[in-house]
C-alpha cells in the first residue's frame, strides 16, 4: 500500500480501545491519526486522558500520546480527519447503535468490536477465516443507508472464539448439538486485577448477556446472505455456561459435540490444523500462519503456556477426545482480546481493505 490508511479509533481510552492502538503500532496498512472519546476526555492529549489507566504490557506507543483526543460526539468533525474508524465505545446500546450509524452516513466505514450491531440484519458479523462472503451484504446496506463509502461491519463475541472455528473446521461431519462451558477472563469485563482485587482466587458463575451471545451468535456466522440480510443457520443446537475467572487474559471453553457424520480422531485433528481462510490465502497482515493448532500433550492448551500463539490471532485446540454421552469432546483457548476483540476487528479491516469496501477518502 502505497499511503497509509488514516484511522480513528473511537472510545480509545478504554482497555479495547487500548488495545487496538497497541496493535496499531506500526501497522503496515495504516496509521492511527485520531482518538476519540467521551467529552470528558476532549481536549486532552491521549497521554493525559488516559493517565495511569494504560492497562496494556507493553508501553504506550509514542505515536499517540500528543494526539489530541476528540470528542466522539462531534461526528462530522472526527469523520472528516480518517478514512475508517474502529469502535470501541463505552455507552447503551441504543447510544452505540446510534452513533455507529452515525459515522456509517457521515460516508466512514466502522469497523466495531461492540455487540449493538451484531443482530442488525444487512450488518455483517464476521470472523475473516470462516463467513467472510457475508461482508457482501454491505451492499444491501448502502443502499438503506444512501452511502457510497460508509458501512458498520463488526466481529462477534469474545467467548465464541474458543469453540466455533474447531466446528466450522468440522461442518462436513454435521455438528447437531453442542455443549459448551466458557471460562472467561477478566479483561474481557474490561479490568485486571488492579481494577478487581476480589476476582483474585475467585469464579463467578455468572457473565450478563454472554451465555445467549455464545449459543446464537455461531449461528449466525454460519448464516447466508438471503434478500440482501444475515438469515442464521439452525444448527448445531448450542446450550452454554459462561464463568468468569481469575485469568487476565485467555477464554478457555470445554465443549462436547455430537455429529449426524462419524469420523476419526486423526480425521478431526487434520481438519483443525489444515484449516485456513481468506486471510491465511492473502497473507493478511494480521493473519497467523496456522489459525488453529491441535496440542497433543492432556495438560494443554494453558493460558500461561498457549494463550499468545501467533501474537494472540490463533486458536489453541487439546483434549480431543470421544465422550460416553456425546461423540466427542474437546478443549479450546483463544486470547479474548487480541483474536476475540481488537485483532479480531483489525483483520476484518484488512481482509474489508483488500476487497475494496475500505478505500482512501
Amino acid at each position: 500500500m502505497e499511503k497509509k490508511l488514516r484511522v480513528g479509533v473511537l472510545g480509545a481510552t478504554g482497555m479495547v480501545g487500548q488495545r487496538f492502538i497497541s496493535l496499531l503500532e506500526n501497522h503496515p496498512w495504516y496509521e492511527v491519526t485520531t482518538v476519540a472519546a467521551s467529552p470528558r476526555s476532549a481536549g486532552k492529549t491521549y497521554e493525559e486522558a488516559v493517565g495511569d489507566r494504560w492497562k496494556m504490557s507493553t508501553p504506550m506507543p509514542e505515536g499517540v500520546k500528543k494526539l489530541v483526543v476528540m470528542n466522539v460526539n462531534e461526528v462530522e468533525k472526527v469523520a472528516s480527519t480518517v478514512d475508517f474508524v474502529f469502535s470501541a465505545v463505552d455507552m447503551t446500546k441504543d447510544e452505540i447503535r446510534a452513533i455507529e450509524e452515525a459515522y456509517a452516513r457521515a460516508e466512514t466505514p466502522v469497523v466495531s468490536n461492540n455487540s449493538a450491531h451484531r443482530w442488525t440484519p444487512d450488518v455483517p458479523m464476521v470472523v475473516p477465516e470462516l463467513n467472510p462472503e457475508h461482508f457482501e451484504v454491505i451492499h444491501f446496506q448502502r443502499k438503506r443507508l444512501n452511502t457510497t463509502r460508509g458501512f458498520i461491519a463488526v466481529k462477534p463475541n469474545c467467548s465464541i472464539q474458543s469453540y466455533t472455528p474447531a466446528l466450522s473446521a468440522w461442518r462436513e461431519f454435521e455438528p447437531y448439538e453442542v455443549v459448551a462451558t466458557t471460562y472467561q477472563a477478566i479483561s474481557g469485563a474490561g479490568k485486571t486485577f488492579k481494577d478487581w482485587p476480589e476476582m483474585e482466587g475467585n469464579i463467578i458463575p455468572y457473565i450478563g448477556g454472554e451465555e445467549e451471545k455464545s449459543e446464537q451468535e455461531p449461528l449466525r456466522i454460519w448464516g447466508h446472505i438471503e434478500g440482501g440480510i444475515i438469515v442464521k443457520a439452525k444448527e448445531p443446537v448450542i446450550t452454554c455456561q459462561c464463568i468468569r475467572v481469575p485469568v487476565l487474559n485467555g477464554h478457555t471453553a470445554a465443549v462436547f459435540v455430537k455429529f449426524r457424520k462419524s469420523s476419526t480422531k486423526e480425521q478431526l485433528i487434520e481438519k483443525l490444523v489444515q484449516f485456513k481462510g481468506l486471510p491465511q490465502e492473502l497473507s493478511l497482515p494480521s493473519a497467523p500462519k496456522q489459525f488453529i493448532q491441535y496440542l497433543e500433550d492432556s495438560d494443554r492448551p494453558q493460558v500461561t503456556l498457549d494463550v499468545d500463539f501467533e501474537h494472540g490471532m490463533g486458536i489453541s485446540i487439546g483434549r480431543l477426545r470421544e465422550d460416553t454421552v456425546y461423540d466427542w469432546k474437546f478443549v479450546g483457548l483463544s486470547h479474548n482480546t487480541v483474536r476475540g476483540a481488537a485483532g479480531g476487528a483489525v483483520l476484518c479491516a484488512e481482509l474489508l481493505t483488500k476487497q475494496g469496501f475500505i478505500t482512501a477518502k
